[in-house]
């Protein structure tokens, strides 16, 4: 190398030294460090499940129903805080027909009048179990242009002496309490139908994620019935619609809800429950899943996208949105809502502004390695029953919560995995398996 070029060298060098020395020295933050896969997968941080703080809260005083007979969004059919034992044991279990498979599932929670319980199975068969464990009887809703399998999914209610079931298969079927015989059957020209609720003269029932109806409840004649967005992706049953003062409100499978005069059907105000959770699949979904409740002149609402709302009931005007989800139940109690999110964590929010007070996560993943996790465990819930808030949950286990604080206060087997919301009257819980039994403890 010539002289030349050596100073060269030399001279280069030192100004990469000069510049090194210049440069900003790297700032490393302090704290546990959090994958990004994380916030993308749904995962809660640890540092923010310890942020979380307590605070009392007031519940409402036991009540020892004898039924539950429809939806508890609407406030007329809703016991907030049924009488219940805190340690739960077995009782009996009745098979009550098919099971869940890969094209069949349970979503019709059980309802409950004058000692008798009823349930929906996987397809179309409704069943009648009295309180004290014994099978009454058993009738197949299948219409007669459908064959077995055709359809899933539907709804119970009852009123007075006449049980109200929705099928999959776009029926709304009224049958006698007593011997199961049928009473009249409505095709609603769609697939899929949501849960009833019946009020006064009327049965409110959604049909296709995108029509709401009115039928007369004595005869089967349609009302009228109401229209929104359609919508190309759906979850299996739809939310009951749900009677304030004077006003019917129905929810879609597009996000919308609607509210509408109960005499005619004409349209009162709209809201929406729209939003997503980045980087999740399952947000692309608008469903109202987190099944609508009205208290106290609010409606709350949630979606699995990512959602929940409170909006006022008589105008619709929105109150609050938060970033959470709601898979099942939106359950206001005293100062707070509760629901478990689209995350898997059971969630306690403030009434007032939708902030979060705890979150106690629960079993996410069914496989947790990171090439497996597709699968699910499916929550049911919650509901507040004998000073504890109730999660039924596919895993094979019901567990209670303290909603104080949010932590576990014990746990009781379900053999097969819940299908469904637990259900508590007299003084007794009752839940439908996987495996397609009625359970009842006490």
């Amino acid at each position: 190398m010539g002289l030349y070029a050596h100073r060269r060298a030399v001279l280069g060098l030192v100004a990469l030294a000069i510049l090194a020395g210049c440069a900003e020295r790297e700032i490393i933050l302090p704290g546990k460090r959090e994958p990004i896969s994380a916030a993308l997968s749904g995962e809660v941080s640890e540092a923010a499940a310890l942020a979380d703080a307590a605070r009392d809260i007031t519940l409402p005083p036991q009540v020892a129903n004898a039924d539950a007979t429809q939806s508890f969004g609407t406030p007329a059919f809703r016991t907030d805080h049924p009488q219940l034992n805190q340690t739960l044991t077995p009782i009996w279990a009745v098979n009550i027909g098919d099971g869940d498979s890969r094209k069949h599932r349970i979503v019709a929670d059980p309802v409950v009048a004058g000692g008798r319980v009823f349930t929906l199975d996987a397809e179309t068969t409704v069943s009648a179990v009295s309180t004290s464990g014994q099978l009454l009887w058993q009738r197949d809703i299948l219409p007669d242009r459908a064959e077995d399998g055709d359809g899933t999914g539907g709804g119970l209610a009852v009123d007075g002496d006449v049980l109200y079931v929705s099928s999959g298969l776009g029926t709304l079927t009224a049958l006698d309490t007593s011997s199961g015989g049928t009473l009249w059957t409505q095709e609603l020209e769609a697939i899929g139908v949501g849960r009833p609720t019946v009020f006064e003269n009327l049965v409110y029932v959604m049909a296709g994620d995108d029509t709401g109806w009115a039928i007369e409840k004595d005869d089967g004649r349609i009302a009228w019935q109401v229209t929104s967005s359609e919508t190309r992706t759906n979850v299996l049953g739809g939310p009951a619609p749900i009677v304030t003062d004077g006003l019917t409100v129905f929810s879609f499978g597009s996000g919308e809800m609607q509210a509408v005069f109960r005499q005619g059907g004409l349209r009162r105000w709209d809201a929406s429950v729209l939003g997503e959770r980045q980087g999740r699949a399952l947000s692309k979904v608008d469903d109202v899943t987190g099944r609508p409740i009205a208290k106290d002149g609010v409606i709350y609402a949630g979606n699995q996208s990512g959602r929940t709302v409170a909006v006022n009931a008589g105008s619709g005007t929105p109150i609050w949105t938060t970033g959470e989800g709601a898979i099942d139940t939106v359950l206001p109690v005293g100062d707070s809502v509760f629901l478990i999110s689209d995350r898997n964590e059971l969630l306690r929010l403030d009434a007032a502004d939708g902030s979060r007070v705890w979150g106690t996560r629960l079993p996410n993943f069914v496989r947790d390695r990171p090439q497996r996790q597709s699968e699910v465990f499916a929550h049911h819930g919650p509901v507040l029953a004998g000073g504890r808030l109730l999660v039924a949950s596919s895993d094979e286990v019901l567990r209670s919560f303290d909603p104080t604080t949010g932590g576990l206060a014990g746990v009781t087997d379900i053999p097969g995995g819940a299908s469904t919301a637990p259900v508590v009257a007299g003084q007794t819980l009752y839940v439908v398996s996987r495996k397609g039994q009625l359970l009842a403890y006490r």
